[in-house]
């Protein structure tokens, strides 16, 4: 299905990013293997290679424009094209608003928004390059999508990563590039610090299956996420474009675009009073309810 096509995924030494570069590589695809561990970079090449496949490994943090750029050098040079960015990586800080620090903050919106914004910029200056259109494959998160306790920078992020998408995808059409978010839920070491979770990653790593009703409900194995990737990868996905789709065990499901749910009209404007009254009435029950629990921050 990828024959000829070279993708780059960074964060693939563990987790979703190892099984994106795996999937990619056994449908053909050559890889450019990015991780900050070298070690684990290393084991996603030789997994890729022992089982027939092409892949080599850039070791650093992404972020800046300088790996970023680096990432497309590799792929160009190791094997002569671009064709597909699938920007995986990003650091977690487990912290509610009033215990986050400017360093925990910055640490996660670099590495998960602006290593997209960068490693999205070089992917497309290449692209069009070539002339010959291209994949980005951006990384949204739930916690992106509806509220997530505890994680103010890391929901940020991946909410401005589905903003940025969409609007990659409007500016990209014309040359061929497709550009969507796909938001995966599975069982991670990223997960596991989340309460309840911890106990279900370890049974899972040790190879027990994930329980049929997490299944249904989305939840499963990096496994079962990477065959979207490797169809958003391939040129059948051509008129698949900005969208932030769901994808997670047994399940895959399209997040709405942003839109209004309730609207009024006052000629002439409104009035604090108006206002007041317009928030207390009758036409804004469309209010969307909260998706948690109020918990004490």
């Amino acid at each position: 299905m990828l024959d000829g096509r070279v993708a780059v995924v960074t964060g693939a030494g563990r987790g979703l990013g190892r099984s994106y570069a795996r999937a990619l590589a056994a449908a053909g695809a050559a890889v450019v293997v990015n991780d900050l561990d070298a070690d684990v970079a290393k084991e996603t090449v030789a997994e890729i290679t022992a089982a027939g496949g092409r892949g080599v490994a850039v070791v650093g943090s992404v972020g800046g424009s300088y790996l970023a750029d680096a990432l497309v050098r590799r792929a160009v040079g190791e094997f002569g094209r671009l064709d597909v960015m699938v920007t995986n990586a990003g650091a977690l800080r487990d912290r509610t608003l009033r215990n986050t620090s400017d360093d925990d903050f910055d640490l996660v919106v670099t590495s998960h928004l602006r290593g997209t914004f960068t490693c999205g910029r070089a992917a497309v200056r290449r692209f069009r390059e070539q002339g010959e259109g291209g994949r980005l494959i951006l990384v949204g998160s739930p916690a992106g999508q509806r509220a997530s306790f505890g994680q103010t920078a890391y929901s940020a992020s991946k909410g401005a990563i589905v903003a940025m998408m969409r609007t990659w995808a409007v500016e990209h059409a014309k040359i061929g590039v497709t550009v969507n978010a796909i938001v995966p839920t599975a069982l991670t070491r990223m997960v596991a610090t989340m309460p309840g979770l911890g106990e279900l990653v370890s049974r899972v790593d040790a190879g027990e299956p994930v329980p049929e009703p997490l299944r249904r409900q989305g939840l499963g194995t990096p496994d079962d996420v990477a065959p979207l990737v490797v169809y958003l990868a391939s040129a059948e996905s051509a008129h698949v474009t900005g969208q932030a789709i769901a994808v997670g065990g047994d399940r895959i499901a399209l997040w709405t675009h942003p839109g209004e749910v309730a609207e009024e009209l006052r000629p002439g404007g409104w009035t604090v009073p108006e206002v007041a009254r317009l928030f207390a009435g009758a036409p804004l029950q469309e209010f969307e309810p909260a998706p948690l629990a109020l918990e004490e921050v």
